[in-house]
């Protein structure tokens, strides 16, 4: 009965359009992750890598910025923390992880 409603010819095209439908979809598929890899994934990536860097490097009579916003001086460094004299007098223990730049020489000074 569904013969007679839908012509032969009809059907078969709609057969490879739906074919070729799905072959679409994953190429957009595959282009959003290519996107999104080099959008989102990559980036991150290299920033936490050279964060990893930085926090390695660190070395006593560094001039830090934490992520409080707090500027400093180390003076002295262990495997997890850092100690950081805000000013003479006043030393705080941070995580290397908060660590989240490493200033010039002479920035506390000229502050």
């Amino acid at each position: 009965m569904l013969e007679f409603l839908i012509p032969a010819a009809h059907a078969e095209a709609e057969a490879a359009v739906a074919g070729g439908g799905a072959i679409g979809q994953i190429v957009m598929l595959v282009g959003f992750v290519v996107i999104f890899y080099f959008l989102l994934w990559r980036p991150q990536s290299k920033r936490a890598k050279e964060h990893k860097n930085l926090i390695s490097n660190l070395a006593k009579g560094d001039e830090i910025v934490i992520g409080g916003g707090l500027v400093g001086r180390i003076t002295k460094v262990s495997e997890q923390f850092i100690t950081m004299e805000l000013n003479e007098g006043n030393e705080v223990n941070v995580q290397k992880s908060a660590v989240a730049a490493v200033l010039p020489k002479g920035t506390i000074k000229s502050i």
